[in-house]
């Protein structure tokens, strides 16, 4: 389980999350939504020790995870997926995947290809184009690499930040769905951050609302998608 306390995370005077808390179940999807600026992708940047909180606690499976360096959170099976389709241009797509799979390859270089298989199998068109530079694939083609690349890793946490930004619905409905699929077929716990709060919580068992770093909202996905008044209030639909 991952257990957020009274998390603060702040930019010089600005308090991007204020004291924020809530717990995400193993083997589930929770959603985090909010309006740009509610503090979501500073809130896995803190998970994942790309930002480092002011006070506050974050522990998965009662272990702190605070002050860790980056790499030692991946080693603890945390894999973060930041916005905007992040991979490097000038390599290749199976170049690429490889990169996810660094600190592992040593001890378990024969799992790390059947990982690097199975997101082949999960994203075929990755595998038609595994030779071709990561530059010159489509937006959603570049989401789904930067997702296979957090997990080759073979996470069990997968932080996922607004995957559906920029790409088109059938792109994002594929992307969504092979999550799902990942999450209910091995046991994955999933933290996704989206801005289209009716995507996320279609697929999401939990969903947490954020609203200027705090949480207005903790409850079953099914109750806050269905709760008319709230999204008119935070969300806008």
């Amino acid at each position: 389980m991952l257990e957020i306390k009274n998390l603060v995370t702040s930019f010089g005077s600005v308090i991007a999350l204020d004291g924020v808390s809530f717990t995400a179940q193993e083997s589930k999807i929770t959603t985090v939504i909010g309006a740009n600026g509610a503090g979501k992708s500073t809130l896995l940047r803190t998970i994942s020790g790309l930002e480092h909180p002011s006070s506050g606690s974050i522990t998965w499976r009662g272990k702190s995870v605070v002050g860790m360096r980056a790499e030692d959170i991946v080693r603890n099976g945390i894999a973060h997926v930041p916005e905007g389709h992040a991979v490097i241009s000038e390599l290749t797509v199976e170049e690429n995947m490889s990169m996810g799979s660094l600190f592992r390859r040593r001890k378990f270089k024969a799992d790390v290809a059947a990982a690097q298989e199975e997101m082949y199998e999960l994203f075929p068109r990755l595998k038609e184009r595994r030779k071709q530079l990561a530059g010159t694939l489509s937006g959603g083609e570049r989401q789904m690499l930067a997702i296979s690349r957090a997990l080759v890793s073979r996470p069990k946490l997968l932080l996922l930040d607004e995957p559906s930004l920029g790409l088109a619905p059938l792109v994002v409905e594929q992307i969504i769905d092979s999550i799902n699929f990942l999450c209910r077929k091995t046991g994955l716990t999933v933290l996704l951050v989206e801005q289209n709060a009716n995507t996320a919580l279609g697929v999401a068992d939990h969903g947490v609302l954020l609203s200027l770093g705090k949480v207005v909202a903790d409850r079953p996905a099914a109750e806050l998608r269905a709760d008319a008044n709230l999204r008119a209030a935070y969300l806008g639909y």
